[in-house]
């Protein structure tokens, strides 16, 4: 019994391109992620875009799937744009977003990406981690760019990663 109830409740993620049926959960995700999260219609209208990449995670088997991230990016003139990566917070710190990332990459490469540019908060110490091990490195800074609560703008940090 207990191996079938694992088999229907799977608990690690599967990684799959991610379409516009998507909306709603990558919606709900990125409001749970980011100071201002963007609207389902947002997002809806960024995944009809042909030149638009995303995958997303799910967690789960039978008894329903759960969305547990999401990266999004934009491809154009053979370089690609991060535009978002979403980890729900119970599945923060085991690795979810270094896998949607390597994935994402090795697509965006295959597309013909020679390079990949993403901005960070600086202040976003995981997030700068994890970009790091991936092999980005900082090319420019966006001073005051990330609205913040009761304290300063924080800068962004444009970072770089040559896939070619």
């Amino acid at each position: 019994m207990i191996g079938l109830l694992r088999k229907l409740t799977r608990s690690e993620p599967v990684l799959s391109e991610a379409g516009v049926r998507d909306a709603s959960g990558f919606a709900t995700l990125h409001a749970a992620a980011f100071r201002r999260g963007w609207s389902e219609y947002e997002i809806e209208r960024l995944l009809i875009d042909k030149s638009v990449i995303a995958h997303r995670a799910m967690i789960g088997g039978m008894m329903g799937a759960a969305l547990a991230g999401f990266i999004v990016s934009r491809l154009a003139a053979g370089e690609a744009e991060i535009l978002s990566v979403a980890v729900a917070p119970a599945r923060r710190g085991h690795g979810l977003a270094r896998k949607l990332l390597d994935l994402h990459l090795r697509r965006l490469a295959g597309l013909g990406a020679a390079a990949v540019f993403l901005e960070v908060d600086e202040d976003n110490a995981p997030a700068r981690r994890l970009y790091a091990r991936a092999g980005f490195r900082e090319v420019g800074r966006r001073p005051a760019y990330y609205a913040r609560d009761g304290a300063p703008p924080a800068n962004a940090l444009v970072l770089r990663r040559d896939l070619a």
